[in-house]
């Protein structure tokens, strides 16, 4: 394994700083793609089919980098090398996504859309899934909780800039937030050139962990080959109790957040703004707005983040992961009784809340279980259980939209509000082998029996 120490929390920031490259890149999609799809002739109905390409490059791209990066050593180190290409290629993607119709002689800007999102969302994962296994190889056990808290609060950061930064481009420098169609602009200027941003930010953020992190060699060294790649598939036969266990309170948990990201807008713009027509100026707003409501959520995620170590030590890790679920929950059924666009922010610091529990406490509990030599598969691995409820949200999403909803896509938010309900039930039944809190009240208890 990794030579593990204590680490200042500078240390740790560095370590987990390209997250927040990486979260303002994921924030810009998560926001704008269904917005730009709309753009290029998607149908409402359709936008889940389309958000399809992001679980499912996640689901074979992570567990193939995990498996790799254990396996892997250079100059650069284990880890790093996988954070720099898929930094370049998903900077690349960035740029590429909003000028889709400039290829539009060939083939559909739609699906040309598409494929730029797949390529985007592989070249993300690249990058993201080292940063998880990175933690859990120089924390010691006893710092991972506020080393994945610190990613997080970084995550938050990054996406409130992205979230927000559509916005602000519009009502601080002027730019327009209505496509030019009839100069044959279908996306936004102040869409496209936050897209160009937020790859340079991915690019310089990721930059900065690969030159302020220093990676140690495995005890007695790596070889390239030592495992070859159908050790995943045995891999994933031999996953720990609390993986599985963690991955009912994961599917219910991205279920709902998978929902939020492709219904939000429409949902926002239809239930509170009385929008349907997304080339209006309302939508366009509700869409703004959307992006505020994301950077709100985010932010709250962020803050409340730098709390999570502390409420662990109080009530234990699973009790924080709970609470957070609950909070967010209440956020999601409260979207149905509001009409008033400011009042959406109250909602959004629930769902930041259980945010930031998502991010940062399955990690935490999962990496004690985690064997430390196949600490990045395991953490690829258990991206299935991220990605799985995504595309099944992806492939009955729109479904239930059209045939259950009715078409009012503020009942996918309501839904969503139910999955959260489920998962924070779903988290007292999971073994944390190393909780602080119990690990202090086993020592007690050894202490009076002894006495």
């Amino acid at each position: 394994m990794m030579k593990q120490t204590r680490m200042t929390f500078w240390n740790i920031w560095n370590m987990t700083f390209g997250f927040l490259g990486i979260q303002f890149g994921l924030a810009l999609q998560n926001a704008n793609v269904s917005r730009i799809l709309q753009s290029f002739g998607a149908d409402v109905g359709h936008l889940s089919l389309f958000w399809i390409a992001a679980p499912l490059t996640g689901m074979i791209v992570q567990p193939i980098i995990g498996h790799y990066s254990d396996q892997t050593w250079t100059r650069l180190g284990r880890r790093r090398p996988f954070f720099l290409v898929g930094a370049v290629l998903a900077a690349v993607a960035l740029v590429m996504m909003p000028n889709a119709p400039m290829l539009a002689p060939y083939i559909s800007p739609m699906f040309i859309g598409a494929g730029i999102l797949m390529i985007m969302d592989a070249s993300i994962n690249v990058a993201m899934e080292p940063f998880r296994a990175l933690v859990a190889d120089l924390l010691p056990s006893d710092q991972r909780t506020l080393g994945f808290s610190v990613q997080t609060s970084l995550i938050g950061v990054g996406a409130v800039l992205g979230a927000v930064l559509p916005y602000v481009l519009t009502n601080w420098f002027g730019m327009s937030n209505v496509p030019e169609a009839e100069a044959g602009h279908l996306v936004a200027n102040n869409v496209k050139f936050a897209f160009y941003i937020g790859a340079a930010v991915l690019l310089g953020s990721v930059l900065w962990t690969v030159i302020r992190t220093k990676e140690y060699p495995p005890e007695g060294g790596v070889k390239p080959d030592k495992q070859p790649f159908w050790q995943i598939g045995k891999d994933f036969m031999k996953i720990p109790r609390t993986m599985k266990q963690l991955g009912v309170v994961q599917f219910f948990s991205w279920f709902a957040l998978f929902s939020m990201w492709v219904y939000m807008v429409p949902a926002v713009a239809e239930h509170v703004y009385g929008a349907t027509d997304n080339t209006s100026r309302a939508y366009a707003d509700a869409g703004d707005w959307v992006g505020i409501l994301q950077g709100v959520y985010n932010g709250v995620a962020a803050i409340f983040a730098f709390l999570l170590p502390w409420i662990a030590r109080k009530i234990g890790r699973k009790g924080t992961h709970a609470m957070c679920l609950l909070l967010g929950a209440v956020g999601f059924l409260s979207f149905f009784l509001i009409r008033d666009p400011r009042m959406l922010i109250f909602p959004m610091i629930g769902v930041g809340i259980a945010w930031a529990g998502i991010l940062a406490m399955p990690y935490a509990i999962l990496a004690g279980a985690l064997p430390a030599h196949k600490m990045g598969v395991y953490m690829g691995i258990f991206n299935f259980f991220i990605t799985i409820p995504q595309i099944c949200n992806g492939l009955i999403g729109g479904v239930m939209v059209k045939y259950l909803y009715g078409g009012q896509t503020i009942f996918a938010l309501v839904f969503s509000g139910i999955c959260l309900l489920i998962a924070a039930i779903s988290v007292f039944f999971v073994e944390d082998r190393d909780d602080p809190v119990q690990l202090a009240f086993r020592n007690r208890q050894r202490v009076r029996l002894t006495t």
